[in-house]
């Protein structure tokens, strides 16, 4: 009842999403309560024997029954055998409770990892790294606390407090109620306390994702910052990030702290009145001498559960504010979602008509009216200057984002319709930003294939066509070279061919080069381009590229200028027109 009056209706409400969990594991939960009930019961009937043992005792001091030690060591034996009784389904109450939260956590972790699978690139422009990290990982913590010991301790006392005032009213109403009078007092704390332990743990968790997104971010950026000598610069804000944390989480843990001395004085005036109340009892025979410590036993087995009180609530408090953290984030519906599950062949056919595009997250326009026509097997060149709308084209394509206005056919079908995964396996994408795993260089070639195994046969002759081979050869471990954290290890040309090989290995019938080879000189894209010449045979390829050597020999060329066609033709058509293409081909032919 105390926790319960503590909490709002917002606070049910956002853990109540956790309800299918206790369903899953409902064998858990009712082996939790059952094993909790025994234990307390057990435990509590000690308080029986520690009162006929006293009344035998005080018979003995008075005169009025003879010395019998076997009946001590029969009661003492009594209450061994109960306490490890107690202690046993103590430990199996934490074995099915604790277990059960562990499951929960499990579950809930892997649900919110897929659920971020699904999101698309804009959730991800607009949520930093730190804060999934965060949520993932210290929230779910903190929802487990409540689906762990917090149920189990909250159970323990309802059942302790139940099984106990039963006892203890068997005995005398009076006394049993006395006992109990500080309690009132105690739910009155608890509940003006909670509403700020609340308040404060939302801003704590907040405080914590801004310090995780921080060092994240430095971890990430630690070539940029040694070259550019800005490690105090980063010192201190990390220092000022972790100074605003530990504010935070300082003053809730003084609202805290205010709990457990309140719990302490209201178990010290229940014995007081225990002993002075009762003593006079006894004194006047309305009770027996023996219900003084068998209250005591009583009280003090109340100590902890309503001591833990205090402790119970904020970890519920603190739970229902993570839980809404993360329910933010599993409310989130991606915007491009898959409508089609059906297995069919893409031939590569593709157009784009009247398309614009407006990125939501900022509301800048970076493609308008675009069209044009691919067939299979013919290359797209894309070029322009800088911010000109080229590497939104491939966004597009590959269903990053939808488009605002106009349509993307694949095949003469409207890409939304297509089967989302099928339309993405079947696109070999070279990103203008590389990215490598922490693994062996096979392994991240590897990546692009589309069985579980790829023969090493296969991720070496993907290596020679994307010209790369070489330099991997030359490495101690070869193949399995660790390239290191995003491929630190490697140079921009390397990392970028390694990213070219893995798009090779996939097969793909569209294969997209977004400026993949503005890191390598003039004599490896030459060798790349030719050893890709047979790899985009029958294989629609669009090649984005600021380089004319890159596109020149395309069937269409593009020029985009301000997120527009500009210019269109093949390179002889543009040279002739004398545009901004001839202009960017005199510039780089020196």
């Amino acid at each position: 009842m105390l926790i319960l009056k503590s909490l709002n209706f917002t606070d049910v409400k956002h853990l109540g999403v956790l309800n299918p969990y206790f369903i899953k594991y409902k064998w858990h939960f009712l082996g939790g309560l059952l094993f909790v009930s025994l234990s307390v019961l057990l435990g509590t009937y000690q308080g029986v024997v520690i009162r006929d043992a006293s009344n035998k005792i005080m018979s003995i001091i008075e005169g009025k029954a003879p010395r019998d030690d076997a009946f001590f060591v029969r009661h003492g034996l009594k209450l061994i055998g109960l306490a490890l009784a107690s202690g046993f389904f103590m430990f199996m109450m934490r074995q099915t409770i604790i277990v059960m939260s562990r499951h929960i956590e499990y579950d809930q972790k892997n649900e919110i990892y897929a659920h971020y699978q699904m999101l698309d690139a804009g959730f991800y422009k607009t949520n930093t790294t730190g804060d999934l990290m965060n949520r993932i990982s210290e929230d779910v913590g903190r929802v487990r606390m409540y689906t762990g010991p917090a149920i189990m301790y909250v159970t323990n006392t309802i059942v302790a407090t139940i099984t106990i005032l039963a006892f203890m009213l068997s005995v005398n109403v009076k006394l049993s109620l006395l006992v109990f009078l500080p309690l009132p007092l105690l739910s009155f704390i608890i509940y003006r306390v909670s509403e700020r332990i609340g308040k404060q743990s939302t801003k704590v968790q907040e405080e914590l994702s801004n310090l995780t997104s921080q060092a994240q971010e430095s971890f990430s950026a630690i070539r940029v910052i040694k070259a550019y000598a800005r490690e105090p610069f980063f010192t201190a804000q990390m220092a000022s990030r972790g100074e605003a944390y530990k504010k935070t989480a300082l003053k809730l843990a003084t609202t805290e702290a205010f709990f457990l001395p309140v719990m302490g004085l209201m178990v010290g005036l229940s014995v007081l009145i225990t002993v002075w109340v009762g003593g006079n009892m006894a004194i006047e025979g309305n009770v027996e001498a023996g219900n003084i410590p068998e209250f005591i036993w009583y009280v003090f087995r109340l100590t902890w559960p309503f001591a833990s009180l205090g402790w119970v609530t904020s970890l519920i408090q603190r739970a229902s504010a993570s839980q809404q953290r993360i329910n933010e984030f599993m409310s989130t519906r991606p915007a491009v979602s898959n409508t089609n599950q059906k297995n069919y062949e893409i031939n590569g056919d593709l157009e784009f008509r009247n398309v614009s595009f407006t990125y939501p997250e900022n509301g800048i326009t970076a493609l308008k009216n675009i069209s044009f026509k691919l067939r299979k097997g013919q290359r797209l060149g894309i070029t322009g200057k800088v911010g000109s709308g080229k590497s939104s084209l491939v966004t597009l394509l590959t269903r990053q984002y939808d488009v605002s206005e106009g349509s993307v056919l694949l095949d003469a079908i409207n890409i939304k319709e297509h089967n989302l995964s099928l339309l993405r396996r079947n696109m070999g994408v070279v990103p203008q930003e590389v990215f490598l795993f922490s693994d062996t260089i096979a392994n991240n070639i590897a990546f692009g294939g589309k069985v579980k195994n790829v023969p090493s046969a296969e991720i070496e002759a993907a290596a020679k066509q994307a010209g790369v081979y070489g330099n991997i050869m030359r490495f101690a471990d070869q193949f399995g070279t660790m390239v290191g954290e995003r491929g630190v290890t490697l140079s921009g040309g390397q990392k970028q061919r390694v990213s070219i090989a893995r798009a090779i290995l996939s097969k793909p019938n569209v294969l997209v080069f977004d400026d993949c080879l503005s890191a390598v000189d003039s004599e490896t894209e030459e060798l790349i381009l030719r050893n890709l010449e047979r790899e985009m045979e029958g294989r629609t390829s669009i090649i984005i590229s600021h380089r004319i050597s890159s596109i020149r020999n395309a069937d269409v060329i593009l020029y985009l200028k301000d997120g527009e066609i500009a210019e269109t033709g093949t390179h002889d058509e543009l040279i002739k027109l004398g545009g901004h293409y001839y202009e960017l081909d005199k510039l780089q032919a020196g």
